[in-house]
């Protein structure tokens, strides 16, 4: 049996746009959840609720969508309602706040959050790895560096922080010899 250069055209055709059919498919399963989330939660009056754990899980969902600005406004409000609630119910708030602010380019507010979330819980590798992505951007390389360790003390296989230490050391090398250059040593 031959298989002709046009028939394996059509099959490779029909198999890529099967393929593309199910990423879409999957993508506006996802986006559409999220909005049935989000107007679940909004009926449910969880802007206006007196529960700092409802006005989380909305921020989340703000994040999820990228609706930074609302978000940052949620997560206000939640840490205001915070009351007798575990130090990880307020790290994972402050957390969220500053994610939301580095989102908006507010790096140093950002930073004041993440500190906050390491003084509720100091063992908190994901602040930590914002925290440091944050002191970079800021152009604190050498206190992202310090940071990002401090997340493999406490992760050893994190990747993030084992990724980010790769980088900024490369970063490091090639601003080193660049200033070597410019002295014309």
């Amino acid at each position: 049996m031959k298989i002709l250069v046009p028939e394996t055209y059509l099959i490779g055709l029909i198999g890529l746009l099967v393929i593309v059919a199910v990423l879409v498919g999957r993508q506006v399963l996802r986006v559409r959840n999220e909005e049935i989330k989000m107007i679940n939660l909004e009926k449910e009056g969880a802007g206006s609720s007196k529960e700092a754990s409802k006005l989380y899980e909305l921020a989340s969902v703000q994040l999820e969508k990228r609706l930074y600005p609302q978000a940052t406004s949620t997560l206000r409000k939640a840490l205001k309602r915070l009351s007798d609630e575990p130090a990880e119910a307020k790290a994972l708030i402050e957390n969220a706040l500053g994610f939301a602010l580095a989102a908006q380019d507010d790096f140093s507010a950002a930073v004041k959050h993440y500190r906050s979330a390491l003084q509720a819980k100091p063992d908190y590798p994901v602040a930590l790895n914002n925290l440091a992505f944050a002191q970079e951007r800021l152009k604190q390389t050498s206190e992202a560096t310090q940071l990002y360790q401090q997340v493999l003390r406490i992760d050893p296989k994190n990747k993030t922080a084992l990724k980010q230490i790769k980088r900024l050391a490369k970063t490091e090398t090639k601003n080193s010899s660049e200033s070597l250059d410019t002295k014309g040593f």
